[in-house]
C-alpha cells in the first residue's frame, strides 16, 4: 500500500469513528440507549462470580491512570533507546497526551452521570466517554501501530492484533461488569478514541514520513 493509500484510508476512518461518536451522543442526548445500556448491563452482570470479579478488577486496574503511567515511560524507553525511533518516540506521547486531553474535555462537554445500578467498585467524575475504554484503545492501538513495522511475518502481528483486541475489549468490558459506566460509555471512548488515533496516525504519515523522506533526499 502506497503513502497515499494509508493517507485516505486513515483519513476514511477517522471520520467513520467521528459519525459514529457523533451518532451515539446524539442517542445518548435523545434517551434512546437506555434499553440497549440497561439489557447489555443485565447481561453482563448476571455473569457475576468471585473470581471473575477478580479478573475483571485486574483488567480495569491495567487500564488505570497508575498503570498506563508506568507503561507510557517503558514504551518511551523501547522507542527511543532500542529501536532509535525519535519521532515515534514524540507521535506516541503526543498520541497518548492527546487522548487524556480530549477525554477530559468530552467528559465536561457531556456530563453524563455514572450508573448507579449494582457497583462493584467506588468510582468519581463524569461517565462518557469511559476514560478507561480511550486509554486502552489509544494505547493499545498505537502500540499495535508501532510495532506493526518493526515485526515480521503474519503469525507475529496476528497475534499482535490479537492481544491488543483482547485488552481493549476486557477493560471496556470491565468497567461494565464493575457498574461504573454504560455500554454506550465504553463504545463512545472507542469512537472517540479512534477518531484521535487515526487523525494522529493520518497526521504522522503526512508530515513524519515526509519529514524522513526529505532529509534521505537531502543527504
Amino acid at each position: 500500500m502506497n503513502m497515499k493509500q494509508q493517507l485516505a484510508r486513515a483519513f476514511i476512518l477517522s471520520i467513520c469513528f467521528a459519525v459514529c461518536f457523533g451518532l451515539i451522543a446524539l442517542l445518548i442526548h435523545d434517551r434512546r440507549l437506555d434499553a440497549f445500556d440497561q439489557t447489555i448491563i443485565q447481561w453482563v452482570q448476571a455473569l457475576e462470580t468471585p473470581g471473575f470479579t477478580l479478573i475483571m478488577k485486574g483488567f480495569t486496574t491495567i487500564g488505570s491512570g497508575l498503570v498506563i503511567a508506568i507503561l507510557v515511560p517503558l514504551v518511551a524507553v523501547i522507542l527511543y533507546f532500542v529501536l532509535g525511533h525519535r519521532r515515534e518516540l514524540y507521535f506516541f506521547i503526543g498520541v497518548i497526551i492527546g487522548s487524556t486531553l480530549l477525554n477530559e474535555v468530552l467528559k465536561i462537554i457531556f456530563h453524563r452521570a455514572r450508573p448507579t445500578i449494582h457497583r462493584i467498585i467506588d468510582a468519581v467524575g463524569y461517565s462518557f466517554p469511559s476514560g478507561h475504554s480511550m486509554a486502552a484503545f489509544t494505547l493499545y492501538g498505537v502500540v499495535a501501530f508501532l510495532l506493526w513495522r518493526h515485526i515480521s511475518g503474519a503469525f507475529n502481528r496476528s497475534m499482535l492484533i490479537l492481544f491488543s483486541l483482547l485488552m481493549i475489549l476486557m477493560i471496556g468490558i470491565s468497567r461494565i461488569y464493575l457498574g461504573v459506566h454504560y455500554p454506550s460509555d465504553v463504545l463512545g471512548g472507542y469512537m472517540a478514541s479512534g477518531t484521535w488515533l487515526t487523525a494522529a496516525i493520518w497526521f504522522f504519515h503526512k508530515y513524519g514520513y515526509a519529514a524522513v523522506a526529505t532529509k534521505a533526499h537531502a543527504s
